[in-house]
């Protein structure tokens, strides 16, 4: 296992791989995600990401079935003591009303308080952004579940730089709570929403950023090299512009990086973003203990300076 790396000021410290949660209840039924997580814990893993929406978006679900099925787990394994829990809210809307209104932060901390069987959350992020309720309306409501203990640290999710600046300006301002974690949409061939302002932001304020769809949605995986690959699964559709694009330079650089390591392609993108500026640990989910040993396996990868630039390179 590889030493712990700090998450920004947020006092708490993970593996340079996040666990995804977004599968646990969808396409990992319950024995399946028990598995998962007895893996992720018997290997030394630490942080455990959820979202209250998951997984709202299947016919039949109403949101909250990952946090249940991890809840479930933390009682049956006896490992709370383990692990980290991040949830989420912020996307689905219920008691209290939408987004980051702050009843609706309260009422949807203590449901997912109560689904995952815990008394605290380790980290609780802001989902998205909600610019109809007043940055210091939100950030009071989550400082009240701080001070109750119900939550240790903040994070943002989705914020733009200039949103997330101004709650941070506000937060040293009035003496309301920071955000001390990022999770941004940020891999080798989606650079822009991160790269460049948000990056610098985050090492300026000394924010950890795990980022999510750390692997394309499976395009990083090598998994659609040609438009006949496209029908191989549902997220098929959405990966014919990045063949397009910049997909098939990016795939020939990690072919090279790969016979030159012995790493996958999926080891080799997580690895490359564990080396990014300011960025603590890629978030990636699995749905068997194969893909998951794989991706832990990414923690073993050392990438040169000569392969990091090139893949950077490639993805520019």
């Amino acid at each position: 296992m590889p030493p712990l790396r700090p998450l920004g000021a947020s006092g708490l410290e993970i593996t340079p791989l996040v666990l995804g949660g977004n599968v646990f209840g969808w396409t990992a039924d319950k024995a399946a995600s028990f598995r998962i997580l007895d893996r992720f814990a018997e290997r030394g893993g630490v942080m455990i990401d959820t979202a209250d929406v998951y997984s709202a978006w299947v016919s039949g679900h109403q949101g909250g079935e990952s946090e249940s099925v991890i809840g479930e787990w933390l009682r049956s394994s006896g490992k709370r003591d383990q692990v980290l829990i991040a949830t989420k809210v912020g996307m689905l809307p219920g008691e209290g009303g939408e987004k980051l209104a702050p009843a609706r932060i309260a009422a949807a901390a203590e449901a997912s308080l109560r689904r995952l069987g815990v008394e605290t959350i380790d980290l609780y992020f802001a989902h998205q952004d909600d610019e109809d309720v007043a940055q210091a309306d939100y950030l009071a409501a989550f400082g009240k579940l701080i001070d109750a203990g119900k939550v240790r640290a903040l994070g943002a999710s989705n914020f733009h730089a200039m949103r997330l600046k101004s709650a941070l300006d506000l937060a040293a301002k009035e003496g309301l709570p920071h955000f001390r974690v990022l999770q941004p949409e940020y891999n080798l061939v989606s650079r822009r929403k991160f790269e460049g302002e948000l990056q610098d932001l985050c090492i300026t304020h000394n924010l950890g950023v795990i980022p999510y769809y750390g692997l394309a949605s499976g395009f990083l995986t090598g998994k659609y090299r040609s438009e006949a690959d496209l029908s191989k699964s549902v997220r098929g559709g959405g990966m014919a512009k990045l063949l397009a694009g910049k997909g098939r330079p990016m795939l020939a650089v990690m072919d090279e990086v790969a016979a030159e390591t012995g790493a996958s392609l999926a080891q080799i993108a997580l690895a490359w973003l564990a080396a990014q500026d300011g960025v603590t640990a890629p978030i990636a989910s699995a749905t068997s203990i194969a893909q998951l040993d794989e991706l832990i396996g990414a923690w073993d990868v050392e990438l040169t300076h000569d392969q990091l630039d090139r893949l950077t390179a490639a993805g520019a």
